[in-house]
């Protein structure tokens, strides 16, 4: 399948499996900034992380949505970059599908039923934390797989 850019020239799809995924990690991005705005509008706290001084840090409710944010830039990038370094390399795009809706799904579930639940100790929390961490690892995994030829042809050890 191929799609016209610029003045014309037919170019492939390069990455639409990662591509499709852009747009419900960009909206849910979104939310998470949003609510950080609600945060810093209701409690009048326009610079910093925290609303209240006197509050612990895990009963903040704009100091855990700052590092709802900040977790998400922490992580989701690099899925992205593995994703698309794997579908580039000739990944199966079922499994780039697969792992980034997966990535998705404990992302949300990291900060809706983690973070933003039970002062921060949520199952969610947990979940999302390793669950994310194994997304990770097995796109990095999958994309030394897809890359194997290359190291065994072009490189001389010894």
């Amino acid at each position: 399948m191929t799609t016209q850019i610029g003045l014309g020239v037919p170019m492939p799809l390069l990455a639409p499996a990662s591509a499709t995924w852009a747009a419900p990690f960009a909206a849910y991005y979104l939310f998470l900034q949003n609510r950080v705005v609600f945060h810093r509008l209701k409690y009048t706290a326009y610079m910093g992380h925290q609303s209240d001084s006197t509050k612990k840090q895990t009963e903040d409710p704009l100091y855990v949505a700052n590092r709802c944010v900040v977790n998400f830039i922490e992580n989701v990038p690099m899925a992205f970059i593995l994703a698309i370094l794997a579908e580039l390399n000739g990944a199966d795009r079922l499994y780039i599908n697969y792992g980034l809706g997966a990535l998705l799904a404990l992302r949300i579930s990291h900060y809706e039923l983690g973070l933003m639940q039970s002062k921060s100790q949520g199952l969610g929390r947990l979940l999302g934390y390793y669950g994310s961490q194994a997304v990770i690892a097995t796109l990095t995994g999958y994309v030394g797989y897809l890359t194997k030829g290359y190291w065994q042809a072009h490189v001389r050890l010894g």
